[in-house]
Parts: structure tokens; sequence; C-alpha cells
């Protein structure tokens, strides 16, 4: 192994799953807003196969204008939270390089760029496509659950480098969601369409399902993570 965590910030603190065997593929995970990796891990372990490593990191602390500028983790600031909401575009922009900076060292340390798959729930998910669409290096996919696309106007322009423009992208949302109504998820799964092939996209909605996960969707999860990333 070469390589030293402790380079990459966000991977020396991160909650790791190992395989159960040889790690042939990696998925890392980005938690939501006010929340840590732990969860995720948690529920990674529930659908984990034998041959993938987990990463679970932590957005580290920063005041939020969004909650009244209460210091918590956050992947960037957020103003609001519909399309019009101003953003933090360089506190994006620096959240999806230190995510790049991840890939970078798992890739030094065997994992190719493309058996990583990215992944994340609302600011989370938000992260992980922005990322993706903008990495030169080619991923395995990504799966966005109750999440947008931060910057939404500047694609498909953004996207212009990027390795990804024909990644497969599952994205998932609750029907019921309060927070980030299952209509902006839909223009995200439209706007994606402009960006990726089509039908590289997966847009599923869950009944009932508010701004969290389910069974199910963990399910659609698993067997898309189990497509992107066979054992080889």
């Amino acid at each position: 192994m070469c390589g030293n965590n402790m380079s990459v910030p966000l991977l020396a603190e991160a909650v790791t799953v190992s395989g159960t065997e040889k790690e042939t593929a990696a998925v890392i995970f980005l938690h939501g807003l006010g929340d840590t990796g732990h969860g995720w891990a948690d529920a990674m372990t529930s659908i984990r196969l034998p041959h993938v490593k987990y990463i679970c990191p932590h957005a580290p602390r920063i005041p939020v204008t969004l909650n009244m500028k209460m210091s918590m983790p956050s992947w960037f600031d957020l103003m609001g939270l519909s399309p019009e909401s101003p953003e933090d575009e360089a506190g994006i922009k620096r959240a999806a390089e230190n995510i790049k900076a991840i890939i970078d060292h798992e890739a030094k340390n065997g994992i190719p760029t493309n058996r990583i798959l990215l992944g994340g729930f609302s600011q989370g998910g938000a992260l992980s496509l922005y990322t993706a669409l903008t990495s030169q290096q080619q991923l395995a996919g990504v799966v966005a659950l109750s999440c947008w696309l931060p910057l939404h106007k500047t694609f498909p322009q953004a996207a212009s480098a990027s390795g990804n423009r024909d990644i497969s992208i599952l994205q998932c949302h609750g029907e019921m969601d309060p927070m980030i109504p299952v209509q902006y998820g839909a223009m995200t799964a439209e706007k994606l369409k402009t960006i990726v092939s089509p039908q590289k996209i997966t847009f599923r909605t869950y009944p009932g399902l508010m701004h969290s996960s389910c069974p199910q969707e963990m399910a659609a999860v698993r067997e898309f993570i189990e497509k992107q990333l066979p054992r080889i």
C-alpha cells in the first residue's frame, strides 16, 4: 500500500467498510446536511458486496446560512433549497476537489477510477452528481438520492471536459419529500439527460417516502452497484 490517508483530509476520518474478500471496487458515499458518515456506513453494510470497499467521509463543520449560520457538518454552504436559490459556487467547487482527491488516492492504491462509484443522499447526492459531471476521472456510476444538481445553470458547459458524459446514474426520490420536493428531483433528471446519454439516467420515485430512504430504495441501490461494479 502506498499513499498516506493523512494527505487526504476527508479520508483520515472517514468511516470505511472493508470488503470480505480482495477489494476490486469502491463506493464513496456522501451523507446529507448535519449528518455524519456513520449512518450511511451502516446502510452500506446492510447491502454490501464482498469485493467492494465502502468509504463514507464526514463533511467539515461550517456555518450554514440556511440554518441561521449555525455550524454543522456541511459539504458547502446552503442559502436555500429551491432551483432559484443563490449557491455557494466556490464552496461547491472546493468540495468537489476534495472528493476527487479521495478518488485519486484510491486509484493510486490499486482501484482504477472506472471501478469507483460515487453516491450520496441530499446535499451529499448533489455533491456526488456535481463531482462526477465535472471530473476528468472516468467513474463507474452515480447514486443520487433525494437530491439536485448544484450550479445547474452552468451545465452542460461545465461538463465539457468530463470523463463521464456516458455515465450511468441512478436517481431516487421520495414522493412525499417536504425538503427537496420530488418535482425538483424530476427537473434534475431532465437536466441530467441534456448532459449525459439520456438512456443512462434512471429516475425512481417512492410513494409515501419523505426525505429519507427505504428498504425498496436500498435494494435498488444494491442492484445498481452490483451491475456497475461486477465481481472481476
